[in-house]
């Protein structure tokens, strides 16, 4: 099914999205455009953090890293800056029925090792990614396909302390439903025919990887080999905690062509120096700007900055190990947690009005959205109610207060004051101890969470990957999905993103994604704060550059002077 473009992006796909860095700050005029001419060969350096793994696109699902994975590798579609898909590596995605499909892969690609890419290459790349033994980040986003279930299994077990523990115990190495009939050709089998199930194909989960990938993931994944529109500058281009050097891939000739002659990634743990950088034209792009940069940016980088609503928001997750939090009890607290927090002041004061309280766990640019949804209220500011609520809750179990309720969060993204304003509503309006949990790094936010390991809340977030309203959903809260770090579960919100996929109209679809919503709001893991508009500046070195849909700069397509 072809995806257009209306004033809010249509689709209805399962795709994962890359956990989203916390942006501060950015108002902002209109979208920059790339068209105007440059030097084509000039290197642009960019704002960035360490990424959190290895370079694998099976294993990337933050954004740090996801960018410049998205950069080094190519799949068999893409998507433009509106999230139109695009056929990169396929000649065509055919089906007559929406479960049986057949792809035919471009002849003659190579990844720049040399190495053929044939429908071989999917085939293996996929069956890797999908095998739980594995432990690929990105395996859940296989789901759909015939002979997932037994690849991907399981043992998962509750501990003593109420986490959850799962060993992988795969009962097949190949999904059944997947296989190359020639050098050309994948035919696809899905457990349930998914009209839309072709749109994914462009998410970096479905990248191809040459076999030295599977032999030994970790150490190709520190020197990692591709077919984008970049490639690595040399071996060793990744200096940890310090940068990474892309170069233009000269034997690219997909429609990603680079306008530069590389990106390096400089890594930073705080975005005041980044500014700063820039301003001195020691750095050309960033997309994270620092709190105190909110209202004077625009005047800092006139005609050198863009912003746009975009597919990103913000939620504030709550550990279901958690003992404050657990229960009856724990069900009312996290409602007046949520009622404790001022939306609209913060989305005011603290960002300068580029945020917008949040009315749903979707943002309002994805087709099919709902801000009136049945338990969206507890997202309005109400301090009498949360104060009532938290006082019901101590009557059937006291609340632990011996520590400060912690925050978990990334300092780099400008995360210190929105997080401060937050516990400043919890200490005022349910008179509870709250702070900040700070880590430079996003990568050790996200290392917690995996672990389970969190004493407190952590901060989150989502950025899409194209348009849908499964895409906030199922990766992030579905059960064992990729990015349900928290580990919520309930079968039946499951049920209703499974019947949402199956649906053969994006209005049922929508309707089937919208009733899981409605599930969150009853059990509440995490709490939507707010959506996003990203703002982007830049230096005098660069003629001209923009975001796609989803916020990502569009780094192959800024021109330099």
């Amino acid at each position: 099914m072809r995806f257009t473009r209306t004033s809010k992006a249509l689709g209805i796909v399962a795709i994962a999205a890359l956990a989203l860095t916390g942006c501060g700050a950015g108002g902002g005029t209109t979208e920059g455009s790339s068209d105007a001419t440059g030097d084509p060969n000039k290197v642009i350096t960019a704002y960035s953090n360490e990424p959190q793994n290895p370079l694998l696109p099976a294993n990337t699902n933050e954004v740090y890293g996801g960018r410049v994975v998205e950069l080094l590798f190519e799949g068999l579609r893409t998507y433009d800056a509106d999230g139109k898909p695009v056929n990169a590596l396929a000649e065509s995605i055919d089906s007559s029925d929406a479960q049986n499909w057949t792809i035919k892969v471009k002849q003659g690609q190579k990844f720049t090792n040399g190495e053929a890419i044939t429908a071989k290459t999917f085939v293996d790349s996929w069956n890797f990614a999908a095998n739980s033994k594995n432990l690929q980040n990105n395996g859940f986003f296989f789901e759909s396909i015939a002979g997932y279930e037994e690849v991907s299994a399981v043992n998962s077990e509750k501990t003593a302390d109420g986490k959850t523990k799962t060993t992988p115990a795969p009962t097949a190495e190949t999904m059944s439903g997947l296989a190359a009939t020639d050098d050309s050709t994948i035919t696809v089998k899905l457990a349930q025919p998914e009209a839309d199930w072709s749109l994914r194909l462009g998410y970096s989960a479905f990248f191809p990887l040459p076999s030295a990938a599977l032999a030994d993931p970790k150490t190709f994944g520190e020197n990692p080999v591709g077919n984008g529109p970049y490639k690595l500058e040399k071996e060793g281009a990744w200096v940890h905690d310090q940068s990474i050097s892309l170069v233009k891939n000269a034997d690219y000739s997909g429609p990603r062509e680079s306008k530069n002659g590389g990106v390096t990634f400089k890594f930073y743990t705080d975005p005041g120096p980044a500014y700063t950088d820039l301003q001195s034209d020691n750095l050309d792009i960033t997309d994270v700007l620092p709190s105190n940069a909110l209202k004077t940016y625009e005047t800092d980088f006139q005609d050198r900055n863009a912003t746009k609503a975009v597919a990103t928001n913000s939620t504030l997750n709550i550990p279901p190990y958690n003992p404050n939090f657990q229960g009856e009890a724990g069900k009312l607290r996290r409602e007046a947690l949520s009622y404790a927090i001022n939306r609209e002041e913060i989305a005011k004061v603290v960002f300068n009005g580029t945020r917008t309280p949040a009315k749903a766990f979707v943002p309002p640019v994805i087709d099919g959205f709902k801000g009136d949804l049945k338990g969206s209220e507890v997202l309005k500011f109400d301090a009498a109610k949360a104060k009532d609520l938290w006082e019901q809750a101590n009557k059937i179990q006291p609340y632990d207060d011996s520590k400060p309720l912690q925050i978990a969060s990334n300092t780099d993204g400008g995360n210190k004051e929105w997080i401060d304003a937050v516990a400043n509503g919890f200490k005022n309006n349910l008179g509870i101890q709250a702070e900040i949990q700070p880590f430079a790094k996003f990568a050790e936010v996200l290392n917690l969470r995996k672990s389970q390991q969190l004493p407190g809340l952590t901060r989150a977030g989502w950025q899409g990957d194209y348009p849908s309203l499964y895409n906030f959903l199922g990766p992030v809260w579905g059960t064992n999905a990729s990015s349900n770090y928290e580990k919520y579960t309930n079968p039946e919100f499951d049920k209703l993103l499974k019947e949402g996929l199956a649906a053969t109209s994006t209005e049922d679809a929508n309707a089937k994604f919208n009733q899981a919503q409605e599930v969150l709001f009853e059990d509440l893991p995490g709490l939507p704060l707010w959506d996003q508009a990203r703002p982007i500046v830049w230096s005098n070195n660069v003629v001209k550059a923009e975001t796609g849909w989803n916020g990502s700069i569009l780094y192959y397509n800024i021109t330099a002077k």
